[in-house]
């Protein structure tokens, strides 16, 4: 695939773009990340997602410790080219690291912020008693 796609993506100054995970049949928004080049290229060469982690300052596949994979359907850049969405399959339904199927469990309500969504997992069961 030529990579002059990539060169329409404006990443910022630290050479990052925000991405949107969202499931490709409901439409629900499952999280938010980071990708840099690579993590993008990666992503469309291998058709699983690939981010990188600010805090780490890695890249990651999606699900490689919980096994909750993202199979990437679409990408999507918007009209600035700045951002990004991804169409995907989450493989065992939970995108989150508590456990819950988004990461957009919290809704404000009355001044404060109220879970609307279940743990699916325990998150140490997932990820081990860290």
């Amino acid at each position: 695939m030529p990579t002059d796609w990539l060169s329409q993506v404006n990443f910022d100054d630290q050479g990052l773009v925000p991405v949107i995970a969202q499931d490709k049949d409901s439409g629900r928004v499952l999280m938010m990340a980071w990708m840099n080049r690579r993590a993008l290229t990666e992503t469309v060469d291998s058709g699983m997602a690939v981010y990188w982690s600010r805090s780490r300052n890695t890249l990651w596949q999606k699900g490689e410790q919980s096994g909750h994979i993202q199979r990437v359907h679409e990408v999507q850049l918007d009209c600035d080219g700045d951002v990004l969405i991804l169409k995907v399959s989450q493989e065992g339904g939970i995108a989150c690291h508590t456990g819950r199927q988004s990461c957009f469990f919290r809704t404000l309500d009355s001044g404060e912020w109220k879970a609307v969504d279940p743990v699916l997992k325990d998150p140490r069961e997932i990820y081990g008693d860290d």
